[in-house]
């Protein structure tokens, strides 16, 4: 401060004192942080707010501040820094000896003097508040009429909510016993359930074991049924006929080996028509002739020459099931060619 706003007759001195004196009792209590979180700097007393943390001495501001503080001040702090307002926190409740202490605290960033740039300052200023015996007093300074209105109208109020906390519970325990029910209600459908689920994996189980037995059985049947087929397809290889099966559309079922010699025929012509097949017989009507013993059940049969020069008796006669139904033709071919040059032979002898 400069001399001119000196007090007449103080010295400088005198003045630092009474300057110092009145920071002390009149001002707000305040620190000054360096970048590090430091106290460089209290103005008043800052008791009430700060204490010395256990151990070492620290004049970290964070390991100092009292419980209530620590937390709001250290993100207050870290925000002023980013800003040149200062940042006003209020109500913030510090526990000090005694009780509890409501407190506005102000942070804000220094930019000036030089000497103080990137520090920042926090002050302190308590909140008043009614304590017990002042509300006492203005208590005891109101009419009787006017406490006992309060009175009643508090009781009256305590009463309401009494009631309604009442209706409130008796209205809970309804919807806890409907609840109840129907939680009670849900588990026997579940046990209920259960059971059935029980009993159907238990039938489940057992026609899994009867369909295994089938199976068993219908394998077996398989088996024999093949063997069959195989005997079948061996007895008709074996004789010296050729014969072809036709079903009732007149395609081909089955043939032996000896009929594919003749008839043009392989594996992959099962299910062909008839008149899609070559062959080397000289009988143009053949499919016609199968398609009147189908419809007619008459046998028919011819003698045939080949390309080649050969005679075969040929027989149409109706397939006939176990069931005693008609399901198509069978075709033989009986190579005659013997006979009939032994006929040509006995004819030119007879001539002779």
């Amino acid at each position: 401060m400069s001399p001119t706003n000196n007090p007449v007759g103080a010295s400088p001195n005198l003045q630092t004192a009474a300057d110092n004196l009145l920071l002390q009792v009149y001002a707000p209590a305040s620190v000054v942080l360096n970048d590090g979180g430091d106290i460089v700097y209290i103005s008043g007393r800052t008791g009430k707010y700060l204490e010395p943390a256990a151990g070492k001495a620290n004049w970290n501001f964070h390991a100092m501040a009292r419980d209530g503080l620590r937390a709001p001040l250290f993100s207050a702090i870290k925000t002023a820094s980013t800003q040149n307002e200062p940042l006003h926190l209020h109500g913030l409740q510090v526990a000090v000896p005694g009780g509890m202490q409501v407190v506005d605290v102000t942070v804000q960033k220094l930019l000036e003097p030089a000497a103080l740039q990137g520090m920042t300052m926090i002050v302190f200023r308590d909140v008043n508040t009614i304590n017990e015996s002042e509300k006492s007093k203005r208590s005891k300074g109101k009419g009787k009429t006017e406490l006992d209105t309060s009175h009643a109208a508090e009781l009256q109020q305590c009463r309401d909510e009494i009631l309604a906390l009442r209706e409130e519970a008796r209205a809970s325990r309804e919807e806890l016993q409907s609840s109840n029910e129907e939680l009670q209600s849900t588990n026997e459908e579940l046990q209920s359930t259960n059971e059935e689920l029980t009993t159907s994996k238990e039938e489940m189980q057992s026609m899994n074991e009867e369909l295994q037995t089938i199976n068993n059985e219908m394998q077996t049947k398989l088996d024999d049924l093949a063997l069959a087929q195989s005997d079948l397809q061996n007895t008709l290889n074996s004789i010296e006929i050729a014969i072809l099966f036709l079903d009732q559309n007149l395609n081909v079922r089955r043939y032996t080996d000896r009929a594919a010699k003749i008839v043009n025929l392989r594996e992959s012509d099962r299910g062909r028509p008839l008149s899609d097949l070559t062959t080397s017989l000289q009988y143009p009507s053949l499919h016609e002739d199968a398609l009147e013993t189908l419809s007619t059940l008459v046998f028919s049969e011819k003698e045939v020459p080949t390309d080649d020069g050969r005679w075969f008796s040929v027989r149409i006669m109706p397939y006939n099931r176990l069931d005693n139904v008609i399901d198509g033709v069978v075709i033989t071919l009986v190579d005659i060619t013997d006979t009939k040059q032994l006929e040509k032979a006995l004819r030119k002898d007879s001539k002779q």
